[in-house]
């Protein structure tokens, strides 16, 4: 069980974007995109003792504006070269020494607090190395992602998770297959196919161990591009907490215009998130 150890919410933020530069400064709904994640931060530092929040960037625009809105900021190296590489450089620069980094994605304006907060009570209580989450599909949202993949078949990764709640892989590929999914409709509301939230929580030894292991060959591009498999593949314990979305409608990362105005629309029709 661990109690007062130091949690670290890491913001990675970079400004270069291919379809959308500046995405982190881009307004969703009138606020800023990376104020609104920081929102998400400070309520769950607020609700957690020794917990802090950091917005780590290598832009000095972005770097500027936070200071300017009272949002706590550093800059970190441009060689950085994945948000996982930026956390754990966050983290050393941290004035105390963090037991648990969230790596909390600053294009992520819908990511639900309290699945936050789920990965915190899980690291808390349960064994693990590494904590993310998961949502278990019912069959329609199954038929949804099946349906998607038949135009973008490398979009949603699906999880599969052992008997005390471990993840045995990940995948881009539906797993585990359905065989006879009429027949397993009847068995269960649910399906047997857990789709996988990109949201990591890291105790501050397997981030550190992370970058000495060596690469799995279902990190490259070329096949899964997964770098979570980097875990599996060395040992590395990965905790699934499974979560839902409370009835709200969520999305991925924001990259594009087309991706703002889907934000924009989710916050019109369920409103914000109560961050008091």
């Amino acid at each position: 069980m661990r109690g007062r150890e130091n949690i670290l919410l890491v913001i990675p933020a970079r400004y270069a974007s291919t379809r959308l530069p500046g995405k982190p400064l881009v307004k969703i709904a009138g606020v800023e995109m990376i104020r609104r994640v920081a929102d998400i931060a400070d309520y769950i530092c607020r609700h957690n003792e020794s917990c802090d929040y950091v917005v780590a960037t290598d832009d000095r625009r972005i770097m500027t504006f936070c200071q300017e809105s009272q949002i706590q900021v550093c800059m970190t190296s441009e060689t950085c070269r994945s948000g996982t590489e930026r956390c754990r450089e966050a983290a050393s620069l941290s004035k105390k020494t963090p037991e648990l980094i969230v790596n909390l994605q600053g294009d992520n304006p819908l990511c639900p607090p309290w699945v936050i907060q789920q990965l915190i009570d899980a690291w808390r209580s349960e064994e693990g190395d590494v904590f993310t989450p998961c949502i278990r599909l019912n069959w329609e949202e199954y038929d949804r992602l099946v349906e998607a993949k038949r135009s973008t078949p490398y979009s949603g990764t699906t999880v599969l998770v052992d008997a005390k709640g471990f993840a045995l892989a990940f995948s881009k590929n539906m797993i585990p297959a359905v065989r006879k999914p009429e027949k397993a409709r009847v068995v269960s509301p649910l399906s047997p196919v857990r789709r996988h939230i990109g949201l990591y929580a890291y105790t501050r030894e397997a981030l550190e161990t992370y970058f000495s292991l060596p690469e799995s060959p279902y990190e490259a591009g070329m096949v899964e591009g997964l770098e979570q498999m980097r875990f599996l593949y060395n040992g590395v314990k990965v905790k699934i907490v499974e979560t839902d979305y409370r009835g709200r409608k969520s999305t991925s990362g924001v990259d594009s215009p087309e991706d703002v105005a889907r934000v924009e629309d989710i916050l019109r029709e369920y409103g914000e998130f109560d961050l008091s």
